[in-house]
Parts: C-alpha cells; structure tokens; sequence
C-alpha cells in the first residue's frame, strides 16, 4: 500500500498527501532552477529528511537513556553541485539547550545522527557535515 500520493499542479509544484495522516506538503521548483521558490524545493525536503531523522533518531537514544533533548534546533545548509545538477553537501548543525550532557551523552547524540535511516540510505558521495553545538 502506498504512502504518499503526489500529483504535479503545474507550473513546477507538486502537492504531497501522507495517507495515514492527512497532511499535505507543497514542493516548488527553486528559483535557480526554473520556479518560483515559494516552497519547499524537492532537494530541500531531501535536505529536511535528513535533519529531522537524525533529530528524531537522537530523541530516541535520549528516551532510551534517560535524558533530554527537548528543545534542540537544528540549522540545515543544502549546497548544490553542477554536471550534473545535484546535492553535493548537507550542512547539519545541532544547537541543544544547556543540558550539561555527559561524554558518554554526547557519545550516543553523534552515534544516533549518523546511523539515522535517511544518513545510511543516501549516496556516500553526499557529503553528511555534522556540527553540534552544546
């Protein structure tokens, strides 16, 4: 059973249906590449799926051992390559609140981040950059 069910509108947008759930995302063509940028671009969803699982990974991991990550935000740099035209670099940076996390903290957060379904699912030639600041 699917998904998701997308259906293009024309003029480079395509809407998005997540079946289970109802919700609804927007892409747009960037206004680098022929659109009007006023979405999401489907290299930004792609940039978006990588922050947000490894987010969702590393609450997991401090479910599990017991502590907080609540309110950590994250900033998300997509750098784009040319011949031919893809993602070459996502820029993950990580801001968590002033929780004096632990080494071995610390430790599991960077192991979550990398081993995220969407880390492990894209190309070894996308370079993954990980910044956290604590």
């Amino acid at each position: 059973m699917a998904t998701i069910q997308t259906e293009y509108l024309g003029e480079l947008r395509t809407k998005a249906l997540h079946l289970q759930s109802g919700n609804v995302l927007i892409t747009d063509a960037p206004l680098d590449n022929q659109g009007k940028g006023e979405a999401f671009s489907p290299t930004d969803t792609l940039a978006t799926s990588l922050g947000s699982c490894m987010l969702t990974i590393i609450g997991i991991a401090a479910r599990a051992h017991g502590f907080s990550i609540d309110g950590t935000k994250l900033d998300i740099t997509k750098i784009m390559a040319n011949d031919p035209r893809r993602v070459s670099e996502i820029v993950v940076e990580f801001t968590f609140p002033d929780n004096n996390y632990t080494e071995k903290e610390k430790s599991l957060i960077y192991a979550a981040a990398k081993g995220c379904p969407v880390a492990r699912s894209l190309h070894p030639d996308l370079k993954q950059t990980i910044i956290m600041n604590y």
